[in-house]
């Protein structure tokens, strides 16, 4: 049982002071795809805890920055799961492993999938300051169908691919 996820929060880390203060984030909205059931799920900061039941049932989790970012933000909200015991396909962390550094999710979703991100996370942060949920919820889904797409290339031909300023780049990957 597979499932995806990304994370929106109500504010940056110029709001709390920089990344040093990520425990600082609060969370606006949790994307999701669960794989047993084909369907994209959202979750308000208020509604976590039917999250922290499909992250408990779940044999691997994939995302994009899910150890440096969504983790560290969720733990402060999810207090019994315990992370580090979560199997964990981070996309990021795969690339940071072989490249030597961390490149964005539109770079490698131009790169692999010819199509890129709806959007920022600044502009996840103003819909959620503005109150435009339906549109939060549209670009954090979309952030996870990404992935998803990126996941599942990777999973099908071995390998993941980046776009730079200069040329398009081939990561070799072995998931299972």
């Amino acid at each position: 049982m597979k499932l995806v996820l990304d994370i929106e929060t109500q504010n940056s880390f110029k709001d709390i002071g920089g990344k040093a203060n990520l425990s600082l984030l609060k969370i606006s909205l949790v994307g999701a795809y669960w794989y047993p059931e084909n369907k994209f799920l959202t979750f308000m900061e208020q509604e976590l805890t039917g999250l922290e039941e499909l992250i408990k049932k779940s044999e691997l989790v994939i995302g994009y920055n899910l150890l440096g970012f969504d983790y560290p933000v969720l733990a402060n909200y999810l207090k019994n799961i315990n992370f580090s015991n979560v199997k964990t396909l981070d996309i990021l962390n795969v690339i940071d492993n072989y490249l030597g550094y961390k490149i964005k999710l539109e770079n490698v979703a131009q790169g692999t999938l010819n199509s890129g991100k709806s959007g920022t996370g600044m502009d996840a942060i103003k819909m959620w300051r503005a109150g435009q949920i339906e549109e939060l919820k549209k670009y954090c889904l979309k952030d996870v169908e990404v992935t998803k797409n990126i996941y599942e290339y990777g999973l099908q031909n071995k390998q993941i691919k980046f776009k730079s300023s200069w040329d398009t780049y081939e990561i070799p990957v072995d998931w299972h």
